[in-house]
């Protein structure tokens, strides 16, 4: 049984009737890492939030949502959000805007975690430092007492991954994570998700525009542009044998600018 099926969705405006997300289909299986790659606006992130439910009020969707079978829309929004966070995590791509501003750290974490598991504050604290550790967050406790804004970007989404250690779902949607990170950041944050996918054996929608962040940590890629998906199989196929107009152009425009990277560097 596959983990995550995703049938027939399609997102428009409800006032409008303007159709964003059209006709996109997809399916998971236990341990994979999908990723859905295209330019801004092609409707990657929509989509993970349609799942999710986290879509805006004034947007509709129709198709299948299954869940290990479960049909998500069939599930109140008190019983999806039981499901999210515990089953499923979304990891957003800006950090500050992941965290409310007038709390503190730890406190967002523990009603997160609370929400899904009985813990004494002793357990909570074991569990929360314990997975706050294990990815390079040195102090926790301290950490664990700042609000947002004192903490950086990169160090934002290292908790938001720790968080989600914690709370081992089954799956793990990551939106564009590393796209205000600077470049070393970037490269840590990704040696991140790979170790957090080793060690709770999760699946993940990985959205990235990052060709090469895609190529090393996705089995299966989605290429979306303009609302559609336009080609989608294994990340070495669709790399090494593209079928689509625009899907060549992505991996072309990639190509051209690694070149053009090493021949100003003097590598070439």
């Amino acid at each position: 049984m596959n983990l995550l099926e995703v049938g027939g969705l399609k997102v428009w405006e409800r006032a409008s009737g303007h159709v964003i997300v059209r006709d996109v289909s997809f399916s998971l299986k236990q341990g994979e890492c999908l990723a859905i790659v295209g330019e801004s606006g092609s409707g990657k992130s929509l989509t993970c939030r349609t799942i999710m439910r986290l879509q805006s009020s004034r947007l509709a969707h129709s198709g299948r949502l299954l869940f290990k079978g479960m049909d998500l829309n069939a599930l109140s929004a008190r019983q999806f959000r039981k499901l999210r966070g515990r089953h499923i995590c979304m990891i957003m791509q800006n950090g500050m805007r992941a965290f409310d501003p007038s709390r503190a750290i730890g406190v967002h974490l523990r009603e997160t975690i609370m929400q899904h598991y009985d813990w004494s504050h002793s357990e909570f604290i074991d569990n929360i430092t314990s997975a706050m550790a294990s990815v390079m967050l040195k102090e926790p406790l301290d950490m664990m007492r700042k609000y947002p804004y004192q903490l950086s970007g990169g160090t934002l989404q290292r908790v938001m991954i720790a968080l989600a250690i914690a709370l081992k779902p089954d799956l793990i949607i990551a939106d564009e994570p590393t796209t205000a990170l600077d470049t070393i950041t970037q490269y840590e944050v990704i040696e991140q998700f790979m170790k957090l996918r080793e060690r709770i054996g999760c699946s993940m929608i990985f959205v990235s525009h990052d060709l090469g962040v895609v190529r090393k940590i996705g089995d299966h890629v989605l290429v979306m542009k303009d609302g559609e998906v336009v080609e989608q199989g294994s990340v070495s196929s669709v790399y090494d044998a593209p079928r689509h107009a625009y899907t060549k152009y992505l991996l072309t425009s990639r190509a051209m600018l690694r070149n053009h990277f090493r021949q100003v560097m003097g590598v070439l």
